[in-house]
């Protein structure tokens, strides 16, 4: 059985709660095959996923709140940061999901990767580089502040962030889902492809947030750690995207094979070709955004570094002028002074006689 949401054609639906979940994930059914795919197309084939939507739009309202709360105080909060979260990550999430990739993502392998590294790279490095964890500590109340931070403390977030296990789940987790039966499975059922869209971003988030963003949050180290476990993402992208290339047999190849048999979709063109385009774009792009996150990275290590030059010179101006007070107020107690104008320069007499003149020898 065929069913399409908003464009989007699932292969079978395997739950009762399926028809439900898609109406409500993907929006509502339309039965018409979908038009031959073009550059165009990502720009005119929307649909609003309704619970991604209002998660959307829910999660701008918080921030954009936030920095009204903050500015209506009199603190600032840079607009980079604004445009960083809720243009650029929220927005490429909504791009991601509701464009016409969205549309194409079961349709076209090529496409779902573009999807999937959108997903896990593009959002969590703007998602980060908006700071919201920043803002809430800044603008919660009392008490809903505290339990963020017993959740930034706890036992569990110091795991989930522990640099090695988060690049492990980062690295392992696309293997998991082409080369298992997971990817079959979203392919098969709405909610399952929709909840793996939320774990790329989860995963994703889990590992460059504490990298890449300025959150007090646990697993942060140091700048030349951050950037070698970049660096290594990229054979990691380079990699699975040539053992794609090289597969012998097609990924979802049961949903392809039968899609192509389907009224209207003579259009689409050979599996094997369309899986050597995506495993080419998964390389091509986990080198490029990785070639981003380098970038961010090196610019947030010259700023951290100039902003403790500034301290460290500040430090040496406090102490310098404290050293001066210090000889001024010895200066004003009185007592001989030398040429630099404090007792402790001037000059004193010989100890047990030494230098003084030899006087003449004594009569016996």
């Amino acid at each position: 059985m065929t069913a399409t949401y908003s464009g989007r054609v699932l292969s079978r639906v395997t739950s009762p709660l399926d028809p439900v979940l898609g109406v409500l994930l993907a929006g509502p059914a339309e039965g018409e095959p979908l038009p031959p795919f073009e550059l165009s197309r990502v720009f005119t084939e929307w649909g609003m996923s309704p619970l991604l939507f209002v998660g959307v739009v829910w999660a701008a309202g918080l921030y954009l709140w936030g920095v009204a709360r903050l500015r209506a105080r009199g603190d600032r909060w840079p607009v980079w940061r604004t445009i960083s979260f809720v243009g650029l990550g929220l927005g490429s999430f909504y791009v991601a999901t509701s464009s016409g990739i969205a549309a194409y993502d079961t349709t076209l392998l090529s496409v779902h990767m573009v999807q999937h590294m959108m997903l896990s790279m593009v959002v969590p490095l703007f998602l980060a580089l908006g700071a919201p964890v920043t803002l809430a500590l800044r603008t919660l109340p009392r008490r809903p502040r505290r339990w963020l931070l017993a959740v930034l403390h706890s036992k569990v977030a110091a795991v989930l962030a522990f640099p090695p296990l988060a690049f492990a789940l980062y690295v392992l987790s696309p293997w998991a889902l082409y080369f298992t039966g997971w990817y079959d499975a979203s392919l098969a059922s709405a909610y399952v492809h929709e909840m793996m869209h939320i774990h790329l971003v989860l995963v994703g988030t889990l590992f460059f947030w504490p990298l890449l963003g300025v959150d007090p949050v646990p697993g942060r180290i140091a700048f030349p750690f951050r950037l070698m476990l970049i660096f290594l993402t990229l054979p990691f992208h380079a990699f699975l995207g040539v053992t794609i290339m090289d597969q012998s047999t097609l990924i979802g190849g049961d949903h392809y094979t039968a899609l192509r048999a389907l009224p209207g979709y003579g259009w689409l063109p050979d599996a094997f070709a369309d899986q050597h385009l995506a495993g080419a774009i998964l390389w091509a792009s986990g080198d490029a955004i990785g070639l981003l996150f380098f970038g961010t990275l090196f610019v947030q290590w010259v700023r951290q570094s100039l902003a403790e030059a500034k301290r460290e010179d500040r430090r040496l101006d406090r102490l310098d002028r404290l050293e001066r007070q210090a000889q001024a107020a010895s200066g004003g107690t009185g007592g001989p002074q030398g040429p630099g104008g404090s007792a402790a320069d001037a000059p004193r007499p010989p100890a047990d006689g030494a230098g003084a003149r030899p006087g003449p020898a004594p009569r016996h």
